[in-house]
């Protein structure tokens, strides 16, 4: 029986032989295209550098596994990834997010595929996009009364919280405390 990571191995090199451009290279290409759906990326793939379908269509697929691959791209590449297109008028308000987290103390900053996980010892908080016109952050933590800014979630889901932001500015005291809250409740 024949090894497909193997086969997929050999696609790939003759798809680089083919293209006279290295993995990186096309990855390169398709984060710069700021397209983001498997079929888009596929027939621009097919149009812009000649692959046939079956070279594109793996192509897409190997993009995507190693932008969800831990420690495969740096956390601006990723970053780069979730806010793009239509959504990169949203980073403002990650960035704003970010940076008065960055001052609660240490944590680690673990980016996933549409959003970013934030933990100590277990995850305090999420922050990505949510449509193309806000943020969500999703927040751990218990005993907070909800509001109609901090909405809580049904039991047994990624976070008990989440409060929605459309503008840079909405990154306020009120946010931050109950972030802040969260953080404290994830370890020392």
């Amino acid at each position: 029986m024949a090894d497909p990571e193997k086969g997929l191995q050999t696609q790939l090199a003759n798809i680089q032989k083919r293209s006279g451009k290295t993995l990186d290279q096309l990855y390169a290409v398709i984060r710069g295209s700021g397209l983001g759906k498997h079929g888009e990326i596929r027939d621009m793939l097919k149009a812009d550098l000649g692959l046939g379908h079956g070279d594109a269509n793996t192509l897409v697929h190997t993009y995507f596994k190693a932008q969800e691959a831990p420690g495969s791209s740096s956390p601006d590449e990723v970053l780069a990834a979730i806010y793009h297109g239509s959504k990169a008028g949203l980073r403002p308000i990650h960035d704003a997010l970010m940076t008065a987290i960055h001052g609660f103390g240490p944590f680690e900053m673990t980016p996933k595929k549409g959003y970013v996980s934030l933990r100590r010892k277990k995850q305090f908080a999420m922050i990505g996009p949510a449509s193309q016109t806000r943020v969500e952050v999703g927040l751990n933590m218990k005993g907070v009364p909800g509001t109609p800014r901090l909405k809580e979630l049904p039991p047994g889901g990624m976070c008990q919280y989440k409060v929605s932001l459309t503008d840079a500015r909405e990154v306020d005291g009120e946010v931050l405390g109950w972030i802040r809250r969260a953080y404290e409740g994830a370890g020392p």
